[in-house]
């Protein structure tokens, strides 16, 4: 009876060390990689997010172009003002439009520099 026990000690044993620590070394290394890959996208965001960062730090384009309070009511940037105001009037008509070249808000914003 004790030589079956020692057969199925030996073969548990055997199995473990075949499967188990490569298992265990696999899933450490994929946790160690989801940490890594995690580090890395808030580098990205924070890359990205500078030069947004930078532009809101200008005065709000209905300031600048003095803009009538009924004209911001009816202005997209100027309810979505998280966000700059020529990124805005993009997302909503999918084009930049023309009044934004001659704004001085949107030619002195930091242009994004791919890393």
């Amino acid at each position: 009876m004790l030589e079956w026990i020692d057969v199925i000690t030996t073969i548990a044993l055997g199995l473990l060390l075949r499967f188990g620590i490569p298992l265990a070394v696999t899933g450490l290394l994929v946790w160690w990689l989801r940490r890594v890959d995690l580090q890395w996208q808030a580098k990205a965001e924070d890359a990205y997010r500078a030069p947004l960062n930078a532009a809101l730090a200008w005065p709000p384009c209905w300031e600048v172009r003095n803009c009538p309070p009924e004209l911001r009511e009816k202005c997209a940037a100027y309810l979505q003002s998280g966000l700059p105001c020529w990124q805005v009037m993009r997302k909503t008509t999918g084009r930049l439009p023309e009044r934004c070249f001659d704004c001085l808000v949107f030619r002195n914003a930091p242009v994004a520099r791919p890393a």
